[in-house]
């Protein structure tokens, strides 16, 4: 691309939504640093028709050519230009189904098919709509204009300031000129929109979605007006635009998107169904909108200048849209769902060699997949907890503001939130977060102790046996117990690869990571040393955060190798009274997984324990919802129901079909347990079920319900009913959906073993999927259901990525996922037959 930088877009578009074709055209006023004879931009299946520069006040043709592989269009001017240049483009392109672009969305009102336009340009979409520089620094003002039908309504990022009728029997409607901004978050979207609006505020928020559906919007938008509110008091400036807009889209292919001034959501993410969506619905419901409107500063206001600092959106958008929830919800314990959301899937994430740094390198092409996601969003996230942790809240506060300020309405990189930061704070913020954002991974320390002294050790973990000798620059707390009862914490940042901490005389028990506020994993060298600590999480002298980390560090060092699965077993007896959401469902977790991984007798006895620790949950705190139960108890009860059933509990199973039946017989159950009870229904039931749920699929408005629905068609225990639904999915099931039914039979020990030779099968259909959701597809099949034929899938993507190129990334960390599993499952059979061989030689012994 050339030394030229737009200054303002003109935009003119004529959707026609029985064609799903647009006619458009585009002004783009620029400027020249130096004299130039040709001008790249990006564009993408656009007809292009004719380009035209302005040259004394009149409109010439110019010369152009297209380069689709490249997705450019090159224009040679009349002569060499410099200064302001204006070019005019006429083109046409087609409203598509892909859900990138522009694109159409399908949907159903009083029986008729129909359809609305709306845009997804992020990362580098806009050039299917327009020609244009599609890179983030190149930001613009944007004037949009559009040419509709007159009975329908047209939004885009600021108000209408016109809309008058043609001799055409169409509309024409023209909207505020943007701020300053980048292509990617330009929005325009036209369709029989039915609007629900905020009363009161500076700032006119409203919530726009399909005909009948803005009563469900009431939630959604009440939440929306609150997190306005605290990002305007917490970042210090005020949210730029006239309006802000929340749109419920049907056919989304993310959870939503941050276009500025016109935010768009999945419906099932902004739309709350009473009796219908659960607790753990109405949070995520109030995450998303507060990730997005948190975007309307980090991204936004503010946007990366280039594509490897997007994790400067995405982190911070991630950690205050918990931040934002935790404030108005203190109740709902907000900060040890982050931990287990966010915090403990980017550690798994980042465990394996293929990875990234958060900052990831790449430019133009780093893109948002199943594989980069957890790393940009979530580690981004968990960093900047810790760096809060380090600097304090009253530093990071001042220091967001401050580079919030400084950058509005242009671009930032790295080094200018690190210089922001330092600015404000004594601390040495560049020199740390240097060594978390521009490397892969994360390290495990490793600490013993001997007298008074702590030795501590760090080096880089991974699953996997690594060569790497990388260092951090780690915040370390370390909580120290005596045998006085008295307590000390020290703060301290460990520089090197090793590190000696005086801890005095008497200590009994000390706990690295406190609270968990550093994004490292702890391994205790001595055994006695974590036994100690298990004591302490039994008498609850550990914090419900450190209870978590202890045994969430020894799982992960069982998936190396470094620990046996039987030493794991046997810590959880000091979580026999474990009350914690965040420990609960952690250890919940672990045993699943090792219960779709592992087989045999080791299958048997994760049942044993995995049953046994469950259903004394459930017997204390009961298998039915109760009023003013806390909010993590509801989330809770959910996921071990499903976990129980598939360990064949008896009273867990009597318990949902009881509840199945009522389903089936048209009653109402609680929404905090209906999504097991779908699955448990699914599980053992017959081909009524199924006809079931194809019917209640097909009539549901609530995309919520429609999201239990998928779950429980993934869920069938018969092969045959599988097969059935795996039909019914590729066939039947809305494109922005086939992937959920499938990721949840990756899970289900019953379609487990048929699941690779199904995709095998049907790879062509697949492959047509969303990207994004192809992917979900293969990092869902391969690391499970993939262990009895590793080499035969290992061999099989060595020729598909050959032959394709395409998921690369996410394949590659399939298979080591893949390759991770098949070891420990080795591992721990061989380690179970050599204890087998031990105890029959002492029998012998002793007999002899």
């Amino acid at each position: 691309m050339n030394d030229v930088n737009p200054i303002q877009y003109t935009i003119h578009l004529e959707p026609d939504l029985n064609t799903f074709r647009f006619k458009g055209s585009t002004s783009i006023l620029l400027e020249a640093v130096d004299p130039i004879r040709e001008i790249g931009l990006n564009a993408l299946e656009l007809a292009i028709s004719s380009c035209e520069v302005k040259k004394n006040n009149q409109y010439v043709e110019c010369a152009f050519s297209v380069d689709s592989d490249k997705e450019e269009v090159h224009v040679s001017l009349p002569e060499r230009m410099i200064g302001e240049i204006e070019l005019r483009f006429d083109y046409f392109g087609e409203i598509n189904n892909k859900m990138v672009g522009f694109y159409r969305s399908r949907y159903v009102a009083d029986g008729k098919e129909k359809y609305i336009a709306v845009t997804q340009f992020e990362e580098s979409d806009a050039r299917r709509a327009f020609p244009c520089f599609d890179h983030p620094i190149k930001k613009a003002f944007f004037d949009v204009e559009m040419v509709i039908d007159k009975d329908l309504d047209a939004i885009s990022n600021c108000a209408i300031i016109e809309e008058k009728p043609l001799n055409s029997g169409k509309k024409l409607v023209k909207f505020q000129r943007t701020p300053k901004m980048s292509t990617y978050l330009l929005f325009f979207g036209v369709g029989e929109f039915e609007v629900r609006e905020a009363p009161g505020g500076d700032v006119r928020l409203r919530l726009a979605a399909m005909p009948g559906m803005t009563k469900y919007g009431q939630f959604g938008l009440e939440f929306g007006k609150k997190s306005l509110e605290f990002a305007e008091a917490y970042y210090g400036i005020t949210y730029p635009l006239s309006k802000l807009d929340l749109i419920a889209v049907p056919d989304f292919a993310f959870g939503a998107m941050e276009n500025w001034g016109a935010i768009t959501f999945r419906e099932n993410l902004l739309l709350h169904y009473l009796g219908i969506t659960s607790k753990a619905g109405e949070q995520r419901i109030c995450e998303v909108i507060a990730h997005e409107i948190a975007h309307m500063w980090f991204g936004n206001l503010v946007s990366p200048s280039d594509w490897a600092y997007l994790w400067l959106n995405e982190s911070f958008a991630t950690y205050f849209g918990y931040g934002i929830v935790a404030h108005y919800h203190p109740e709902w314990d907000i900060w040890e769902q982050f931990l287990s959301g966010q915090t403990n899937s980017s550690l798994d994430r980042d465990s394996f060699r293929e990875t990234f740094p958060i900052e990831i390198p790449g430019g133009e092409h780093v893109v948002i997949n199943t594989s980069t996601a957890p790393i940009i969003y979530s580690k981004g996230g968990s960093v900047l907890r810790q760096v809060e942790g380090y600097m304090g809240e009253d530093d990071f506060r001042e220091g967001v503001r401050h580079y919030l300020k400084k950058h509005e309405f242009g671009c930032a990189s790295s080094h200018h939130l690190w210089n922001a930061f330092e600015e404000v704070s004594s601390k040495p913020v560049s020199k740390m977060m240097e060594s978390w954002v521009e490397q892969p991974g994360f390290p495990l320390v490793e600490v013993r102790r001997k007298g008074r002294e702590l030795s501590l050790n760090q080096k880089r973990f991974t699953y996997l046996e690594n060569t790497s000798d990388q260092t951090w620059l780690i915040p370390l707390g370390v909580k120290v117990f005596y045998g006085n009862g008295q307590t000390k914490t020290t703060s301290i940042l460990f520089e090197d690869k090793d590190l000696k901490i005086d801890v005095g005389e008497d200590v009994v028990a000390y706990k690295v990571n406190h609270r968990q506020t550093g994004f490292y994993r702890v391994k205790y060298s001595k055994e006695e040393d974590l036994q100690a600590l298990g004591v302490r999480a039994a008498n609850k002298e550990l914090s419900s955060e450190d209870r978590w980390g202890l045994q969430n560090d020894l799982y992960a060092l069982v998936r190396t190798g470094e620990a046996a699965l039987d030493d794991y077993l046997g810590f959880l007896a000091y979580y026999s009274t474990e009350d914690a959401f965040l420990s609960l469902t952690s250890i919940a977790g672990h045993l699943f997984h090792a219960f779709l991984i592992m087989g045999g007798k080791w299958k048997k006895k994760i049942v044993s324990v995995g049953k046994s620790f469950l259903e004394g949950i459930l017997s204390k705190v009961g298998y039915d919802p109760v009023p003013n139960e806390t909010h993590t108890l509801s989330i809770l009860r959910d996921q071990i129901l499903w976990h129980l059933i598939l360990y064949g509990s008896e009273r867990a199973t009597e318990f949902c079909s009881g509840q199945f039946a009522l389903l089936m017989r048209g009653k109402e159950i609680h929404p905090d347990i209906i999504a097991s009870v779908m699955k448990a229904g699914a599980l053992q039931g017959d081909q009524g079920v199924l006809g079931w749920i194809k019917r209640r699929l097909e009539t549901s408005e609530s995309e919520h319900e429609r999201m239990n629905l998928l779950a429980a068609l993934g869920s069938f225990g018969d092969r045959g009913l599988t097969e059935k639904a795996l039909a019914y999915t590729l066939e039947k099931v809305s494109a922005r959906n086939k992937f959920v039914p499938i990721t949840y039979m990756a899970a289900n020990p019953h379609a487990i073993p048929f699941m690779w030779e199904w995709y095998v099968s049907h790879l062509e259909e697949l492959e047509k999927l969303h990207p994004i959701h192809y992917e979900r597809i293969i990092a869902c099949i391969v690391p499970v259901c993939a262990i009895e034929c590793e080499q035969e899938v290992k061999s099989f993507y060595l020729d598909y990525i050959s032959e394709k190129k395409v998921a690369v990334d996410v394949i590659r960390l399939s298979l080591e996922r893949l390759e991770v599993n098949c070891r420990m499952r080795k591992r721990e059979d061989g380690q179970a037959e050599r204890k087998k061989k031990r105890v029959k030689g002492r029998r012998a012994r002793v007999r002899e």
